[in-house]
């Protein structure tokens, strides 16, 4: 994708959200679960960086975008408190998942995870078409 301008680059993050979820449902069916989580958590974290991109919010971090979103999304009840606590869950998983010795998630624990992240992408979608992207 070239990338000309800001418009472009909040449809790549949002894009490559997408492209997280997909390689989700790819690894869910070989039930490689904790790989699942970190996709997972990184479709919802383009998610968010799109949205916050179209806010004209900027933040460097994994964390800073987790407050950000709280902050100016969760908090204003712009998005659901379902939607927070998804995001926060799911960077405490992906975090257990990718650097916790010992640590398995299993399909009971991710499976559910799954449609949630399915209505947090079309809620965040959603908010930025509502901001005529």
């Amino acid at each position: 994708m070239l990338i000309e301008n800001r418009t472009d680059y909040i449809k790549y993050r949002f894009q490559r959200a997408v492209e997280s979820y997909e390689e989700a449902l790819i690894l869910a069916k070989n039930n490689r679960w904790n790989a699942v989580v970190n996709r997972l958590y990184y479709a919802c974290f383009y998610a968010v960086i799109s949205l916050l991109l179209k806010n004209d919010i900027e933040t460097q971090t994994h964390d800073g975008a987790r407050r950000q979103f709280s902050m100016n999304f969760v908090k204003t009840e712009k998005v659901g408190l379902k939607h927070g606590k998804l995001f926060s869950k799911l960077f405490d998983f992906r975090q257990k998942g990718d650097y916790g010795d010992l640590y398995d998630f299993d399909e009971e624990t991710v499976e559910p995870l799954i449609e949630q992240v399915d209505d947090f992408l079309k809620t965040i979608d959603n908010l930025i078409i509502s901001k005529s992207l």
